[in-house]
């Protein structure tokens, strides 16, 4: 079960209005870089925008979650149960969770269109995966597997399932905390056809935190899921 938590609503509040600064000041920076008087477009304005949101979102959420972190007076470690017992059984189970959700993501993925299709919506691909699939430079392609592998499952799991989750939970509101940053977490990736799935797999990441007390694992999961799709996609199979 999940170890209580210390965080303080001010406090996290702060941490959230400090990433949306960020992330609002990438944007105007991409803007500015793409405007007239520099005039980048098209493959490097798509690597400009990527490369500007890695730093502004999870680069700066480090510097945030560190800060947030030594206001609270505790450590790495403590905070999100790095230091938990059993920890060969909770990344066990962690790998295990990892594949398994794959099939009934995809499954879900391909749903999804289907439901938008009826729709008469168009199902667009993440602007993430649109990048890859025209990526042609090994470099680009390395820098793009190491944020979705390593980066990008650290910092969302550090946000949504140690931060976010046990601040709402703690107030009395179990349901609400795990269905609300399930969904705010599919709603950040900003895709009609991968939300369904991304709240799936966050509730399944939320429960194993839950399970296991320690944040190593949800992250561990979540960077198998990302690797077996970044896999896929620099393979050049098709998707969904």
């Amino acid at each position: 079960m999940l170890s209580a938590k210390p965080w303080k609503p001010d406090l996290v509040l702060r941490l959230l209005l400090g990433m949306f600064a960020s992330i609002s000041l990438g944007i105007i920076i991409v803007h500015g870089l793409e405007s007239d008087e520099i005039g980048l477009g098209g493959e490097s304005s798509k690597w400009l925008t990527f490369i500007v949101g890695t730093l502004s979102f999870h680069g700066m959420s480090f510097v945030l979650i560190n800060i947030f972190l030594r206001e609270h007076e505790i450590g790495w470690a403590a905070a999100f149960g790095f230091n938990a017992p059993r920890l060969g059984r909770a990344l066990l189970l962690a790998a295990i969770v990892g594949f398994a959700v794959l099939p009934i993501a995809a499954s879900l993925n391909h749903l999804s269109m289907q439901v938008l299709h009826w729709l008469e919506i168009k199902a667009e691909l993440q602007q993430a995966v649109q990048t890859l699939q025209t990526t042609v430079s090994l470099s680009q392609k390395l820098y793009f597997g190491i944020v979705a592998i390593c980066v990008a499952p650290a910092v969302e799991e550090l946000l949504f399932r140690g931060i976010l989750y046990p601040t709402i939970k703690q107030r009395g509101y179990k349901r609400f905390a795990l269905w609300s940053t399930s969904l705010f977490f599919a709603a950040i990736h900003a895709n009609l056809m991968t939300f369904v799935p991304l709240t799936f797999l966050a509730l399944i990441l939320t429960l194993l935190y839950e399970t296991t007390d320690n944040i190593l694992a949800p992250v561990l999961a979540h960077s198998l899921f990302n690797a077996a799709n970044f896999f896929w996609l620099v393979s050049g199979l098709p998707v969904g």
